[in-house]
């Protein structure tokens, strides 16, 4: 598995990250077998966050881990915390240490490699952030941080009070949902994908050397389906098809050598539990599409070239 930096740290990380929202469905022993493969293959970033399974995610994935025989120093862990499920979201200096202490006793570890804020929170006051940042920081707890679902204006914010570099932005990104694209491509123009949503946020990323973590990347819309084999895509998966024949991989290989195509040098996170569907990610991650394959897909999936 090809690695990267993450963010402005030193920090390699590979370029496929797994997500763990969904391990809750698989009993301790396949989980530890799940985990050694991951490992096993390079692809040793977890990611988590303290809403998936309301905890219990991370709660298995700590034990299934001390089961593994997987050691804590070669693994990297990241969890999110900030949204209270059903109710609100708290960036409140309180919150997030009670949120972190609580994290690391699930996951049953001393430190989390990366803590990252859960979409943002509108009553975010940026100095009590920078103040629980740095208790954690200080205290050993949590060696680097992030956000996730944040434009570039809030990142700002958060900045002009830390004192630590946010590494990450954890963003929805996928064939079908790639407006982060459309909206420079299509600029001065009244086309759908002309409205720019996010504040340009992918090229902010790229200027301030912030790693985008690609959620849903199989997804199209907020979580209405997977776009693969789909019948409301068809030119898309038909020239899917085409190319997994051609460089002897799935569609899923293809997708997955989409996103990671893009110069932004993005990490993608799969959310997938088999071990079958991950080696497929695996397998694209390995092919480096050619620009004329990669925009036929970008236009196959419905966006436009001005």
């Amino acid at each position: 598995m090809k690695t990267m930096n993450l963010g402005k740290s030193n920090l390699k990380v590979p370029r496929v990250a797994i997500g763990c929202m969904r391990i809750n469905s698989m009993n301790i022993e396949e989980l530890a077998e799940y985990i050694k493969f991951c490992v096993d293959n390079g692809l040793n970033f977890f990611d988590h966050a303290d809403i998936y399974g309301r905890g219990e995610c991370e709660r298995l994935f700590g034990k299934a881990l001390k089961l593994s025989g997987i050691k804590r120093e070669d693994i990297v862990i990241q969890s999110k915390c900030g949204i209270v499920p059903e109710k609100m979201y708290d960036f409140s200096k309180e919150y997030i240490i009670k949120s972190v202490d609580e994290i690391l006793e699930r996951l049953d570890i001393d430190y989390l490699d990366i803590l990252v804020l859960h979409r943002p929170d509108v009553l975010v006051e940026p100095e009590e952030v920078a103040e629980a940042f740095e208790i954690l920081h200080s205290s050993g707890k949590v060696r680097y941080f992030g956000v996730s679902n944040h434009k570039p204006s809030q990142i700002e914010l958060l900045k002009k009070y830390l004192k630590q570099d946010l590494l990450v932005n954890q963003l929805q990104f996928s064939l079908p949902f790639s407006n982060m694209i459309a909206s420079g491509m299509e600029v001065n123009m009244l086309t759908d994908g002309s409205f720019d949503r996010d504040g340009s946020v992918l090229d902010y990323c790229r200027l301030h050397d912030m790693t985008i973590q690609a959620w849903s990347p199989f997804q199209y819309g907020f979580f209405e389906g997977v776009f693969i084999g789909s019948e409301k895509y068809p030119e898309l998966n038909k020239n899917l098809e085409e190319l997994a024949k051609k460089y002897g991989i799935t569609p899923t290989g293809i997708a997955t050598a989409w996103i990671l195509r893009h110069p932004a040098k993005i990490q993608m996170i799969a959310g997938t539990t088999k071990i079958s569907r991950l080696q497929e990610i695996i397998d694209g991650s390995k092919v480096t599409l050619s620009r004329e394959e990669w925009y036929k897909l970008y236009l196959s999936a419905g966006h436009i070239l001005p």
